[in-house]
């Protein structure tokens, strides 16, 4: 077996199943409003949204299918740090971190300009010096540099913000109607104040900023920082001691490792699109790694599995309740089945998510309610309310990781008789239970939400249960 054959896919968007790691994160409590290639964004109001960093990994302008655990928690928690560092500079959007791998953040109107600011000839710049390219956006860079040397002052070559990103001089920007010109003229001060900033904070830690990007927004007409800040996704960083001892082989603490090895290992000019288990290993160590070195302290909380932090983090909060139950219906013709479920499920403070999906006439969608179901971080269940030719309820089961509870509606019990089985048996490797009264289904998808609050609750109404039949039985002794 090879190395990359050892993860599982997820069904999700072809992205791999890594232990310890979050490929995707999903929510019915929340409205999802952007899916980005790292992060994931929710709206809270109009002025705020929550963002959750994954441990997804882009590269080459696409997203690998093995994530790397622990990388959305650097990432956060790094650029918090730094938010925080630099906020003397330039606002940021930072409203309150929620955990490791979570920020509450003011809604922004973004800028699409990434600010790249160079303080050294490496990477791609590099690549097209050797070439003989001596101007980059409009600035002229001397002859005569050699890999890695420090350019005499750093300079900016902004790119715009799209699929594949274009570099742009500052008036093709402007003229393009990318920025105003009075915006880039700030955005252009900030960038390299900020850049300075984190150059100063690093020399004391050991430590290079060879390269960064920032990315701004507006909030109520003010320039914002957003995104994120000298990570390593955004930067490129040397350790002093190595760049004294020979600039042209100094390790790179970045993203960089990551692409190197994917270039290493191209297959008649294709790029992997898994990373082995070696190098997963030692992405997450050093970016681990990086963060005790830029903070001076090891990134606290890591212990908990990532999906249960992030659940913990967001229901301390208030973000989100405990648990949901989404009922997943063959046709709006069983909304007042469905409902029934969820009038009853209301009464005990759960998510009740109504969906609407057929097996045989869109059973794309049916996949893809699944994956959304299983990105989740809180517990949940599903309810599949479909009566005739039930393929619902076992399509659900074979994509979900969560219970599925059939509850087919008949009309009547000749309906009953004659559809039930399509309920009851089910295919290999498709655990869909069949519950036919409506409010013992309600009562099975909370149990299987094995919440602690709920267990309370069916303790009190079983003992309650148990108590009435009691008094019945002395009543009709007559005691």
């Amino acid at each position: 077996m090879k190395e990359t054959d050892k993860w599982e896919q997820t069904g999700d968007s072809d992205l791999a199943y890594v232990p310890g790691a979050m490929s995707t994160f999903s929510t019915p409590q929340l409205e999802k409003i952007h899916s980005g290639k790292v992060r994931e964004s929710f709206r809270l109001d109009d002025d705020h949204r929550l963002i959750v960093v994954t441990d997804r990994v882009s590269a080459f302008d696409s997203v690998l299918e093995t994530p790397v655990p622990n990388k959305g928690a650097v990432l956060n928690s790094l650029s918090n740090y730094w938010f925080s560092q630099t906020e003397h500079i330039v606002p940021n959007h930072v409203v309150a971190p929620i955990g490791t791998n979570a920020t509450v953040v003011k809604e922004a109107k973004p800028i699409l300009v990434e600010m790249v600011v160079r303080g050294y000839v490496t990477g791609s710049m590099w690549r097209r010096y050797k070439k003989g390219k001596r101007n980059f956006c409009g600035l002229k860079i001397p002859n005569g540099l050699q890999k890695n040397e420090r350019l005499p002052l750093p300079i900016i070559t902004p790119t715009t913000k799209e699929e594949s990103d274009r570099e742009m001089t500052p008036t093709e920007l402007i003229d393009g109607g990318w920025v105003e010109k009075a915006a880039w003229e700030e955005m252009e001060k900030v960038s390299l104040h900020m850049f300075q900033a984190g150059t100063e904070i690093l020399s004391k830690q050991g430590l290079i900023l060879a390269d960064t990007k920032y990315e701004f927004g507006l909030v109520n007409g003010q320039l914002t920082a957003i995104d994120e800040v000298h990570t390593p996704d955004s930067s490129r960083m040397w350790l002093q001691e190595q760049y004294d001892e020979d600039p042209t082989t100094v390790e790179q603490l970045d993203k960089e490792y990551v692409r190197q090895w994917l270039l290493g290992a191209q297959d008649g000019g294709r790029i992997p699109s898994r990373l082995p288990e070696e190098i997963l290993v030692e992405t997450s160590r050093r970016y681990l790694n990086l963060f005790e070195m830029v903070t001076g302290e090891p990134l606290p909380g890591l212990e908990t599995h990532v999906k249960a932090r992030v659940y913990r983090d967001l229901l301390e909060a208030g973000y989100i309740k405990d648990g949901y139950v989404a009922i997943v219906m063959g046709s709006t013709r069983d909304m007042d089945h469905a409902r029934r479920i969820a009038d009853i499920l209301d009464a005990y403070d759960v998510v009740v998510d109504l969906r609407v999906a057929s097996a045989h006439k869109n059973g794309e969608d049916v996949v893809r309610i699944a994956d959304e179901y299983n990105a989740c971080v809180e517990p949940g269940a599903v309810i599949a309310v479909a009566g005739l030719s039930n393929g619902l309820g076992g399509a659900l089961a074979a994509n979900l990781t969560v219970p599925v509870i059939n509850c087919p509606p008949f009309a009547d019990g000749g309906d009953m008789a004659l559809n039930v089985n399509s309920s009851l048996l089910m295919p290999s490797g498709t655990p869909a239970s069949t519950v036919l009264r409506p409010e013992n289904a309600a009562a099975a998808a909370l149990r299987a939400l094995n919440l602690h609050r709920l267990r309370d609750n069916f303790a009190v109404e079983r003992a309650a249960t148990k108590a009435e039949l009691r008094r019945q039985d002395r009543d009709a002794r007559g005691r």
